[in-house]
């Protein structure tokens, strides 16, 4: 496994640096190094590795969703709270619904089979697109409207919403019982309840590294452990109280920013570098998923079910930004930059087949299902990306820099130079 994580890191670096020389972001060239190395082309990484990828691919989800906590303050969070809140839920909704109708007349799927097919299509890659806003963010790109930090933040809050209606969706399928006011009420309580938890333990943390001040490795290491064990949380306690644990790393982040400015720079800082493996290890280990013949097999009617569900999608976008300060070309931007699929179709994508198999239900559908997953990773993710990063140097302006942004930029200088 040693040896596969080291031709993986060889590989990937390259990758990105030939990928970057010809103006294409990095990230679809490691895409493409896993799928070259996966099961279903040369089948060249060790078994062992493929069998931890998820819990790799949740690290690394984490380490995106805390550099989320950590660069959104709360003066930006209440210019585009609604606005964000807006764009987490609704364009989510829209796609989801358009692939439901749609399922069985271009797939032949029933309209619950549609529905699964529809909540595992909905949601945007936060692997993806929180990367390129943070950078954005960091060039001052869009920062006078707080275009980028409002993506993300929808962006993040949009893949807990998806998972959540997907896996009642599924529930209901293989045989449980659809309960609406469960459902509805599950959503916001999950949501309120992780960002409680979070915050609390937020304050907890940046009280003992007040009072221990071990360094800033010692404090990023433990705050993704924290985090890791409450999305293991989540998982603990489905079915009896809802929680969303990647909103609760989020969370600690956002309050450490609140209390401790300096402090979080400094972990900021940190992530940033931790990032540089965890983007390798994500995105190689989501390309290693990608079966290349069931996409083939997906066709033309996959393709047209999931250029329907971007086409909804960015209606949804329209509505949720209209009246907003934002011009055409900003609108645009966005709706583009929520159409990226990965992260989140390579976890749950397979959900429905094996719930199905486990059912002992006829899995043609789940087979389906998968295909179209895995062929929505292949056409939006590397377009997806490179639609961002082209679209967002030429249509976001760059803001004057103010005293107060040039003093944070100090800081995290200092804080990238410190232990």
């Amino acid at each position: 496994m040693a040896t596969s994580i080291a031709e993986i890191i060889i590989l990937c670096l390259i990758a990105d640096w030939c990928f970057r020389r010809m103006r294409i972001p990095g990230l679809i060239g490691m895409l493409f190094v896993g799928v070259i190395l996966g099961p279903y082309v040369f089948g060249l990484l060790d078994p062992n590795l493929l069998a931890i990828g998820p819990d790799l691919r949740l690290i690394a989800l984490i380490v995106i969703l805390l550099r989320v906590g950590f660069e959104l303050s709360r003066s930006t969070l209440h210019r585009i709270g609604a606005r964000a809140l807006l764009l987490a839920f609704i364009p989510a909704t829209i796609e989801g619904a358009a692939i439901t109708m749609a399922g069985p007349y271009l797939l032949g799927l029933s309209l619950l089979e549609s529905a699964i097919l529809g909540s595992v299509l909905a949601a945007v890659s936060p692997a993806v697109v929180v990367p390129s806003m943070i950078r954005f963010i960091k060039e001052r790109r869009g920062a006078s409207k707080d275009i980028p930090s409002m993506v993300m933040a929808a962006a993040s809050v949009d893949d807990v919403y998806v998972i959540v209606v997907h896996s009642a969706i599924l529930g209901v399928y293989v045989g449980g019982r659809f309960n609406w006011p469960a459902l509805i009420v599950g959503v916001p309580v999950s949501l309120v309840l992780g960002i409680a938890v979070g915050l609390a333990i937020g304050v907890v943390l940046y009280r003992l590294f007040d009072r221990f001040n071990p360094r800033a490795t010692k404090r990023v290491l433990i705050v993704i452990a924290v985090s890791i064990l409450l999305v293991r949380m989540q998982y603990v306690l489905s079915g009896v109280l809802p929680f969303a644990g990647l909103v609760s790393a989020m969370a600690i982040g956002f309050i450490i920013l609140e209390k401790r400015e300096h402090m979080a720079h400094e972990l900021s800082a940190k992530l940033a570098k931790t990032w540089v493996f965890a983007e390798i290890i994500l995105f190689s280990m989501v390309g290693a998923q990608v079966n290349i013949g069931i996409a083939w097999r997906a066709g033309a009617m996959g393709a047209a079910i999931i250029a329907l569900g971007l086409l909804a999608r960015s209606i949804g976008v329209g509505l949720c930004l209209a009246r907003s300060r934002l011009n055409i070309k900003e609108r645009l931007f966005v709706a583009v930059a929520f159409s990226p699929k990965a992260t989140v179709q390579a976890a749950i994508g397979s959900a429905p087949l094996l719930a199905m198999r486990t059912a002992e239900m006829d899995t043609g559908p789940g087979e389906l299902i998968l295909a179209i997953a895995v062929l929505s990773i292949i056409l939006t993710a590397p377009t997806g990306a490179w639609a961002i990063s082209a679209i967002g140097r030429r249509v976001l302006e760059i803001a004057p820099e103010s005293e107060h942004d040039a003093y944070d930029a100090a800081i995290e200088s200092n804080a990238d130079e410190s232990e």
